[in-house]
Formats: structure tokens, C-alpha cells, sequence
């Protein structure tokens, strides 16, 4: 887990994406072209909430999110996903 200069507002959060996996449990290497986009990651920054919901997730977990939710940010080289927290499935 990275630390990083930015904050959300309201209730969106900070994701580090995990990495895909590069080999199948047979240990055949998966080309980038066939990946799949990874649908796990970690929380990195949360916002405060809005006055109606507090933000339940916390920094450090693991979430589970859709597969094309969030926008896509770059910082410091790292890839980022920006999302609503209602955007995630759960907490692993």
C-alpha cells in the first residue's frame, strides 16, 4: 500500500488495483492481451462521508468492485481507481 497526496470527497474512495494474474494454477502464462481486468484491490484514501452516511470502509482493506466501475487516475506512475463507495461489492 502506497501513501499518496490526495483526498476524496463525500463518499468516494481510493482503490490501488491488484495485479491480474500472469499464470493459470496449471502454470500456463497468460498473454496481456487475454487478462482480464482485475476486480480487487486496496483502499488507499476514503472521503468523510455525506451528512446522511458515514463511509464504512476503512484504509488498508481489500474490496471487491465492479468491473468497469471508477475512473481511471494516474498518480506517481501508479495506476488508481477514483468510486462511489456504493460502487463496491464487498470487503474481503
Amino acid at each position: 500500500m502506497s501513501k499518496v497526496n490526495i483526498k476524496p470527497l463525500a463518499d468516494r474512495v481510493l482503490i490501488e488495483p491488484v495485479e491480474a494474474e500472469t499464470t493459470t494454477a496449471s502454470g500456463i502464462i497468460i498473454p496481456d492481451t487475454a487478462k482480464e481486468k482485475p476486480q480487487k484491490g486496496v483502499v488507499v484514501a476514503v472521503g468523510p462521508g455525506t451528512k446522511d452516511a458515514a463511509v464504512t470502509v476503512k484504509v488498508g482493506e481489500t474490496v471487491l468492485y465492479g468491473k468497469y466501475a471508477g475512473t481511471e487516475l494516474k498518480l506517481d506512475g501508479k495506476d488508481y481507481l477514483m468510486m462511489r463507495e456504493s460502487d463496491l461489492l464487498a470487503i474481503v
